[in-house]
């Protein structure tokens, strides 16, 4: 339980009677090394953390159960909060003692490593405080190297400008060019700088059936995902968070994953979006058929397709793609 004392993370901000905050994580940890499913080009990532039932749903759950026990003990009112909330369940969990906040400023536990999920529960009640845990990190920055995309400017400090899982879940726009590369084949999300934590050694696979990884939520060709409309991307991801991105942003991050995959054989299946109704599909097929194309067969495609495109991010996209290839044709 954390000291509401503690000015980082006040939670009576959100609820002035609140008198106790009570952390709780749910580990997810993974059975094997995702970052292995990296090397399949060919294939879309997903994060470990969405390859299964919406993780909101399961632990609101277990938190109201815990909540409704400590309420007819107490006579207490309570709270429970998954992401519901500007609640800073990060330096909450320390406060906690529960973890500690690691380099790549994510709760890493001694017992369980970093693959947790975190939920409070603010209560009327007085409780004793647990003790804060400390820092581990000490010199590693085995998470600070590994990212893909340099998103963390300095220890405990994260850019979601360039973070992964921000731009391929929460961003809605175009990503910049100069991170599409880094991306490589992962479609939602990232887990490169969790899956490196020297402290998941002490790590076991979760163990909550309810969140066990669905196989058909793994490894996904991306052929496949390239073919999804609306009604078949809602249906595909029905009750996982992955259906929260629209279908959109999330063939907008197959394309990128196509272009990356250095797959000729893929460019198929980004010819076939260059006519998407959406501005945020045909620009990124454009980017990725300008990776896998050759000059004269992205020349053809541009005098087909550019002198009707109205949308200025797919026509720029357009000029980008075909600015090296007329100085190779010349």
């Amino acid at each position: 339980m954390a000291d509401t004392a503690d000015r980082r993370a006040d939670p009576r901000t959100l609820w002035p009677e609140v008198r106790s905050v009570i952390l709780l994580g749910l580990n997810y940890g993974p059975a094997d090394d995702p970052l292995a499913e990296l090397a399949h080009k060919d294939r879309g990532y997903i994060s470990v953390y969405a390859r299964n039932r919406d993780y909101h749903d399961v632990i609101k759950g277990k938190l109201k159960e815990v909540a409704g026990f400590l309420a007819s003990k107490a006579s207490s009112d309570v709270k429970v909060f998954v992401d519901t909330a500007p609640v800073m369940e990060k330096p909450l969990a320390e406060a906690a003692g529960l973890g500690f906040q690691g380099k790549h400023t994510v709760v890493v536990s001694r017992e369980f490593g970093n693959w947790l999920f975190l939920g409070a529960i603010f209560t009327t009640a007085e409780l004793p405080a647990d003790a804060p845990e400390r820092n581990h990190c000490g010199s590693c920055r085995r998470c600070l190297d590994i990212c893909p995309t340099n998103a963390f400017p300095a220890p405990y400090q994260l850019d979601a400008r360039r973070c992964i899982s921000y731009l391929t879940i929460e961003h809605k726009g175009h990503i910049p060019e100069e991170l599409r590369s880094g991306i490589g084949n992962r479609i939602f999300g990232c887990d490169d700088c969790l899956a490196v934590c020297p402290w998941n050694k002490f790590a076991q696979a979760g163990r909550e059936a309810r969140l066990v990884q669905r196989d058909d939520l793994a490894l996904l060709p991306l052929a496949d995902l390239a073919r999804l409309d609306d009604p078949s991307f809602r249906a595909r991801f029905a009750g996982t968070p992955i259906k929260r991105t629209g279908r959109d942003r999330f063939i907008r991050n197959v394309l990128i994953a196509i272009g990356n995959s250095g797959d000729a054989g893929l460019a198929e299946n980004a010819e076939r979006l260059l006519d998407d109704a959406s501005p945020l599909v045909r620009a990124m097929a454009v980017w990725a058929l300008g990776r896998l194309l050759p000059p004269k067969a992205m020349a053809l495609h541009a005098a087909e397709r550019l002198e009707q495109e109205s949308d200025p991010d797919v026509r720029e996209e357009w000029r980008r793609a075909m600015e090296p290839r007329i100085e190779a044709l010349a």
